[in-house]
């Protein structure tokens, strides 16, 4: 038997350029919107409700790039440039993560992104299956991917290779279609050619979208570069990747040429600015992606580069970091940043039913709570929502029609197993 409900007095950001925001009611039956406006729907009188009153409803915050389990890392490895961070202090590390570890560093950022807003996120790392068993239970959205590393002998590539593929096969469509696969090669100085052109193949095999990272560090270009006389861009173009739907994280060091093959190709990309922030890899050229056409979305990257999952945090840096590098206020207006949070970071991980709030789009939505001081006077919530709010306003959290977060606590995990497990994790890490 079907359930609906209703909300009654609340502020909904439907975010339409002309009202971006208004004042009435959202009527949701199972797992999907089936009404939004302003004023009360036919036949909804006896319908069971919920006082929206206090509250602004925001679609769910969508996370497109992040390593979850890396939050056993968090503050181990800060202020260091990327190879360094990765090679000295990441992958030694890394290298010891048993499945196990995987499962209760993926909780911790489960938690925390479900406690934040952000109701669906990207995964890449190894171990997916327990990250698949996490993202199951918790009741959160997520896109997930085996990242294959390709720097190791050819009998350990084809080994991860089919790992990555029956991993997609196993979890594509699972937890009632809450969860969704993707092929990804690490990056293209982590994967030779030919070992690319291969997950390209298994992505065109089982109709799966790609992922990778892309021109993350001036270095890392020069290196493509010297490696096989071409810039990322066209190196991965060469190797078929844009030929599958596709996103690539970071996207940092481009040049125009390149912003038009990614826009010629539709190829989104996840902007990760508090991780390229601390990690000194520079600025993406956001404003020129977005005039392109390109689908620019948001990533908190890992929690071990970030060094939160604060996708709040993220729309706001976006909003203001492109206006201080072009000197234009107007770069990165608030209703776009959020929008990159949202509705193109549904659009880039290719969940058409997912990202805003209007009549048939899946129930994935939060509440942030406004009867604070910093969300008044009401004169624009999504200005406040911006350049105001953080994650500690979310009141409540739905996914799928299911309430995840109420009142700030989290219905689906025990967060204090999760932390005391969490912690112990990492002290087994550095005790091996």
């Amino acid at each position: 038997m079907s359930r609906k409900w209703l909300i009654k007095n609340g502020t909904f950001a439907v975010m339409n350029p002309e009202k971006p925001v208004i004042n009435g009611y959202m009527l949701v039956e199972d797992n999907r919107i089936q009404y939004i406006g302003e004023s009360l729907p036919e036949g909804t009188e006896d319908t069971d409700s919920f006082d929206g009153s206090g509250l602004l409803f925001l679609p769910g915050l969508v996370n497109t790039h992040g390593h979850a389990a890396m939050s056993l890392l968090r503050g181990y490895g800060d202020d260091l440039a990327l190879q360094v961070w990765l090679q000295e202090k990441m992958w030694p590390m890394e290298a010891k993560f048993t499945g196990e570890d995987v499962y209760k560093g993926t909780a911790l950022s489960v938690l925390e992104m479900l406690k934040g807003g952000t109701t669906t996120f990207l995964d890449m790392y190894d171990h997916m299956d327990q990250v698949g068993k996490v993202a199951e239970q918790s009741g959160i959205r997520a896109v997930l991917t085996r990242g294959v590393i390709g720097l190791c002998p050819p009998e350990v590539q084809t080994a991860k290779l089919q790992d990555a593929v029956s991993f997609a096969k196993q979890w594509h469509g699972a937890a009632e279609g809450r969860i969704t696969a993707m092929m990804s090669p690490h990056a293209p100085y982590t994967c030779p050619p030919d070992y690319i052109e291969k997950i390209v193949q298994a992505a065109h095999d089982l109709d799966l979208p790609l992922h990778t990272h892309m021109s993350e560090t001036r270095a890392e270009v020069e290196q493509n570069v010297r490696d096989y006389g071409t810039r990322p861009v066209e190196h991965l173009l060469k190797l078929g990747l844009f030929s599958r739907p596709s996103l690539v994280a970071h996207a940092v060091h481009l040049t125009d040429e390149e912003i038009a093959i990614l826009a010629e190709h539709r190829v989104g990309v996840s902007h990760n600015p508090g991780s390229n922030l601390k990690l000194a890899s520079g600025i993406a050229r956001v404003v020129d992606l977005l005039k392109a056409g390109v689908t620019v979305s948001l990533g908190t990257d890992g929690p071990a580069s970030n060094n939160n999952l604060d996708m709040l945090e993220e729309i706001r840096l976006a909003a203001l970091i492109h206006k201080g590098v072009s000197g234009d206020p107007t770069a990165v207006p608030a209703l776009e940043a959020l929008k990159m949070g949202t509705e193109y970071g549904a659009k880039s991980l290719f969940l058409q039913d997912v990202g805003r709030l209007e009549a048939g789009m899946k129930a994935d939505f939060i509440a942030l709570n406004t009867e604070q001081a910093h969300f008044l006077p009401k004169t624009d919530f999504i200005s406040h929502t911006v350049y105001a709010a953080g994650a500690k306003d979310v009141e409540h959290v739905w996914v799928d029609g299911r309430q995840v977060v109420k009142h700030g606590e989290c219905l689906t995990l025990d967060e204090e197993r999760i932390r005391f497990e969490a912690q112990q994790a990492f002290e087994g890490l550095l005790a091996r």
